[in-house]
């Protein structure tokens, strides 16, 4: 889709792939989700070539989901943090690895555990009001105006 399109298009799921932007945007969101600030984490930990971290970076940041700062001026270096916005992200990202956990692959693969219990994570969508896994609730769509 091209912007005039998603600008004039309701749904949210397509605004928000349009703002997340690709795999290795989404990559990068994780890796920040657990600490990582400086290109060359990033990048060593992504593998990632960096012309093509710079402009993720560079669009994530115009985008809102993370705050350049500058941490050496001699010679300049930054560092990116996430965003209010793009820590609203990462339990997305938890979720679509749980998702491909269960889907996407028979071969041992990482996983989270709460660090003061040591318990293993699995994530769920749930409704806030009601608590209920939306799996598990019937659903209608309801456009503007409706």
């Amino acid at each position: 889709m091209d912007a005039p399109k998603i600008s004039a298009n309701p749904c949210p799921i397509a605004h928000a792939l349009a703002s997340i932007g690709d795999t290795w945007s989404m990559m990068i969101l994780r890796d920040a989700g657990f600490g990582s600030t400086r290109f060359e984490q990033f990048r060593a930990g992504l593998g990632i070539a960096p012309n093509i971290l710079t402009r993720r970076l560079a669009a994530l940041t115009a985008d809102g989901l993370l705050e350049k700062r500058r941490y050496n001026e001699r010679p300049p270096r930054d560092e990116y943090v996430l965003t209010r916005k793009g820590r609203d992200f990462l339990p997305i990202i938890t979720a679509i690895g749980e998702w491909g956990r269960n889907h996407c692959d028979t071969r041992d693969l990482s996983y989270l555990v709460d660090v003061e219990t040591g318990a293993r994570i699995e994530a769920v969508v749930i409704d806030r009001a009601s608590g209920r896994p939306l799996d598990q609730i019937d659903k209608r769509l309801v456009m503007p105006g409706d």
